[in-house]
């Protein structure tokens, strides 16, 4: 029997989707903090990306504390966070959040601050307080890179979730460390097959939202110059002979 034959067999082995350590349970557990983390992670970045684009302030110092945000490895905050809370659900939570709160910042800034300055202060003239200008015309124009952020940070999460396991936690995680741990190379195998197709559903799923959140006019108004590009990218259909 092949390897591919084995895992194969692992998929189609019921015991493998029962109990507190079968798929569906360990499933749950990887959604329910990947979704957690993604969440608190656009709360609290959010907010800070839409103000300092906003009011253009302070921009240049929160990409850059993004930036150094992002060049920390996951492993070391959760590292970190053991230390100081102790291992469990908390300190994957901490890491997780850490890792999601930078594109979130970054893209929310990006997107504001692009957005065409006639267009603010025309709601301005039209007497919209600053309030109803951030919400009615700035964040839908924004939208869609915003969203762009939310959806990176949501599947690097899913992604980088599997370290809970190495705290204690479960999710799809366990199949891998304690694979390594046993030499079951064929549960780690499935175990790095479910987060990577985990992975695949949640970038189709947000980029979904992405296209539900943006509003209609920038989706048609961004039709013609794709289907230009195409048009243009196209080879010529040769005469003839």
């Amino acid at each position: 029997m092949s390897f591919l034959q084995e895992v194969g067999q692992w998929f189609l082995n019921p015991a493998h989707w029962q109990g507190t350590g079968g798929i569906l349970n360990r499933l749950q557990e990887h959604v329910v903090m990947s979704l957690a983390a993604t969440v608190t992670a656009t709360l609290i970045g959010l907010p800070i990306g839409l103000a300092l684009g906003h009011w253009g302030k302070g921009g240049g110092l929160a990409i850059n504390v993004a930036n150094v945000g992002r060049a920390i490895p996951s492993f070391a905050i959760l590292v970190i966070a053991v230390q100081v809370v102790g291992i469990g659900a908390t300190p994957a939570f901490l890491a997780l959040v850490a890792l999601a709160i930078p594109p979130i910042v970054t893209n929310s800034f990006v997107g504001m601050r692009d957005i065409d300055p006639e267009l603010r202060d025309a709601a301005r003239g039209l007497g919209m307080r600053e309030k109803a200008v951030l919400l009615k015309v700035e964040l839908p124009n924004a939208m869609p890179v915003v969203m762009a952020g939310i959806r990176t940070s949501g599947v690097q999460v899913v992604a980088t979730a599997t370290l809970a396991a190495l705290v204690g936690w479960g999710g799809l995680g366990r199949y891998i460390v304690d694979g390594l741990a046993n030499r079951d190379f064929v549960q780690v195998f499935a175990g790095a097959i479910l987060v990577a197709v985990l992975s695949g559903l949640a970038e189709n799923g947000l980029a979904a939202l992405q296209k539900v959140l943006t509003p209609a006019g920038l989706r048609l108004r961004d039709q013609p110059l794709k289907s230009a590009a195409i048009r243009r990218g196209a080879p010529q259909a040769e005469p003839a002979s």
